[in-house]
């Protein structure tokens, strides 16, 4: 696969989880997909990172992220995004706020075959912490 092949397949699978529409996923994710930030107790694999979307979405109904930046390089692409969503749902059992989040972040995917085989994301957690009222800074 060509760099802009690699690119395109990740600008689908955004677009598939900006649309929720999971059923796309499995076209563009390996099922045994190698999540290095998955979350705890659930299923490895494509089945675990959209069991994680669905309860994502249950607190953060109009979850959205918008791509920033998309460099690649071989097989690895590089995502910048920003994220935007209101708290509507129980989160971490925190109960609903109402308030609008945005945060950063930044997301690897390494494809394989035409399909994301491997990934990491890293992205603002205390900035999430703060506009939720969770943590108050200093000063």
């Amino acid at each position: 696969m060509t760099i802009e092949e690699n690119k395109e397949i990740v600008r689908r699978y955004q677009e598939a989880c900006n649309a929720n529409d999971l059923d796309a996923l499995d076209g563009l994710v390996a099922k045994d997909v190698v999540s290095h930030n998955a979350t705890p107790g659930l299923p490895p694999g494509l089945e675990g990172g959209k069991l994680a979307h669905r309860a994502t979405l249950t607190a953060f109904p109009d979850l959205h992220y918008h791509v920033e930046d998309l460099f690649a390089e071989g097989d690895r692409v590089v995502q910048r995004f920003t994220l935007h969503c209101t708290h509507k749902g129980e989160f971490m059992g925190l109960a609903p706020t109402g308030r609008e989040v945005r945060l950063s972040g930044i997301s690897i995917f390494r494809l394989k075959d035409g399909v994301i085989a491997e990934h990491w994301a890293v992205q603002d957690s205390l900035a999430l912490m703060i506009q939720l009222g969770l943590f108050k800074p200093p000063g």
